[in-house]
C-alpha cells in the first residue's frame, strides 16, 4: 500500500528531517532518504517462508537454500515497491515540491511529502503514477515469463508479475489512504473546488473499501473455490484496519483543516519588550511588568534580535538570583526557523511550527520591525478552540 500527496512548496532549502524511530536508512534516490522499518524484516521472512514451498516443487532438493531464494525474491519484490514509491517522489520533485523520505514497511511503502496539495491536477499525477508504475512492472514481468525457461527464476518472475499487477490494481481502488483515493479526491476537488469536501468523499470510499474487504472471507470459497485460512483472516483484518484507520484519520484532518484559516498569528502574539542582552534579569522582568509586556526579546546595540526569553526559564530562576544574572542566560538564541512573518496564518503557521519546534517564536513585520512573540501554548489553545467549534 502506498501513501503520497502533493505539497505546498516549502520556503528555503529543504531540511533533512530526523529519522523516525525504528527505521534504518539504506540509501537515497534523487537526494531522498530511503528507509526501512523493523517490520520489513518480518514481512521478508514471511515472504521467504511462503515462497519456499513453490521453489521446492520446481526444484526439489535445495534444502535450506530454498529459503535463501525466497528471501531474495522478497528483496526483489520490495525493490519493485521502492520503484512504485520513487515514482511518487520523482513526480513530486518534477512539479517543484519537496520530498522528505521514502519508507518501506510491512504493508508496502510510503512517500512522505511536506504539506498538502495545492492543485487537483498535482494531486492526481503524484497519486496515479505509483499504481501505473506497478502495473507497468507487472506487465513487463508477465512478458518475461514467456521467454524465461522453467525453474526457480521463472517462478520468481511469475510471482513478481502477479504481485505488481495486484499492487497496481488495488492501489487504484477509489478510497483513502490508497492512491486511488487520492485520484478520487483530485476528481471531486476539481469538480467542486472544495479540497476538504473531496477528502471526506475519498475517506468514505476508503471506509467502504475496508468494510468490503472484511466480507471477503465470507465469499472466498464460493469465488475461488478455496476456504479462507488463518493467514487469510489475519491479513484481511490487518488490511481492513489499515484502510479504516487511514481513511478516518484523513477525514478528521480535513475537518480540522477547514478551521485552520481562522488560526492567525498576529492576534495571538504577546506584546514584547526589547532589552539589552546584558541587562539584569530582575530589571528586565520589572520593566516587562511595568509595560504589561507578555514577552521579552534581547537585542544588540543596533536593535538586532539576539534571543527570546523563555518564560519557563524565568519562572525556574530563583528570585534572589535574578538581580545578579543577565537576561541573556534565560534567552534562547535566535536560530533559523524561530523568526516568522507577522502575517503567517492557517496551515503555513502549523507547518512552520512543526518544522522547527520551540516554545516561542519572534513575529516580524515585512520591514523587519518586531511585532511580538508567539507562544506555542497560545497557538495550541487557539487550535483546540477552533477544532471544538
Amino acid at each position: 500500500m502506498s501513501d503520497a500527496s502533493a505539497p505546498e512548496p516549502p520556503e528555503g532549502p529543504p531540511r533533512r528531517a530526523p529519522r523516525p524511530a525504528g527505521t534504518l536508512r539504506i540509501g537515497s534516490i534523487a537526494g531522498i532518504d530511503v528507509l526501512i522499518t523493523s517490520s520489513w524484516f518480518i514481512v521478508a521472512l514471511l515472504i521467504s517462508l511462503t515462497f519456499a514451498p513453490r521453489i521446492e516443487q520446481v526444484q526439489p532438493g535445495l534444502g535450506f537454500w530454498k529459503y535463501v531464494a525466497g528471501l531474495v525474491f522478497a528483496v526483489v519484490l520490495y525493490l519493485s515497491v521502492l520503484l512504485h514509491e520513487a515514482s511518487h517522489a520523482v513526480m513530486a520533485k518534477r512539479l517543484g515540491y519537496g520530498v522528505t523520505s521514502i519508507t518501506l514497511h510491512f504493508l508496502g511503502g510510503m512517500t512522505e511529502i511536506d504539506g498538502t496539495s495545492r492543485r487537483p491536477r498535482h494531486e492526481f499525477w503524484i497519486a496515479v503514477v505509483g499504481p501505473l508504475t506497478s502495473i507497468a512492472v507487472g506487465l513487463v514481468a508477465a512478458a518475461l515469463v514467456l521467454v524465461t525457461p522453467d525453474g526457480v527464476l521463472r517462478e520468481a518472475v511469475i510471482g513478481l508479475a502477479g504481485a505488481n499487477l495486484v499492487i497496481g490494481v488495488l492501489n487504484l481502488v477509489p478510497g483513502l489512504p490508497l492512491d486511488g483515493g487520492r485520484v478520487l479526491k483530485a476528481a471531486v476537488w476539481g469538480a467542486s473546488g472544495n479540497q476538504h469536501r473531496a477528502t471526506i468523499v475519498a475517506g468514505w470510499g476508503g471506509r467502504l473499501t475496508a468494510l468490503a474487504l472484511l466480507t471477503w472471507p465470507l465469499v472466498q470459497e464460493r469465488v475461488i473455490g478455496e476456504p479462507p485460512t488463518i493467514l487469510d483472516l489475519v491479513l484481511v483484518f490487518i488490511l481492513g484496519l489499515f484502510l479504516w484507520t487511514g481513511a478516518t484519520a484523513a477525514m478528521a484532518h480535513a475537518r480540522l483543516r477547514e478551521r485552520l484559516p481562522a488560526l492567525v498569528a498576529r492576534p495571538l502574539a504577546r506584546r514584547t519588550l526589547t532589552v539589552p542582552a546584558e541587562l539584569p534579569l530582575a530589571e528586565a522582568v520589572r520593566r516587562a511588568q511595568e509595560e504589561q509586556a507578555g514577552s521579552i526579546v534581547t537585542v544588540g546595540a543596533d536593535g538586532t534580535p539576539l534571543g527570546i526569553v523563555s518564560e519557563a526559564a524565568v519562572t525556574a530562576m530563583p528570585a534572589d538570583r535574578r538581580p545578579w544574572v543577565p537576561v541573556s542566560t534565560v534567552a534562547r538564541a535566535m536560530e533559523e526557523g524561530l523568526t516568522l512573518p507577522a502575517t503567517i496564518a492557517g496551515e503555513d503557521l502549523i507547518l512552520a511550527i512543526s518544522r522547527r519546534p520551540a516554545e516561542e517564536y519572534l513575529l516580524v513585520e515585512d520591514d523587519g520591525r518586531i511585532y511580538g512573540v508567539l507562544s506555542t501554548a497560545d497557538v495550541d489553545r487557539a487550535f483546540r478552540d477552533n477544532a471544538s467549534r
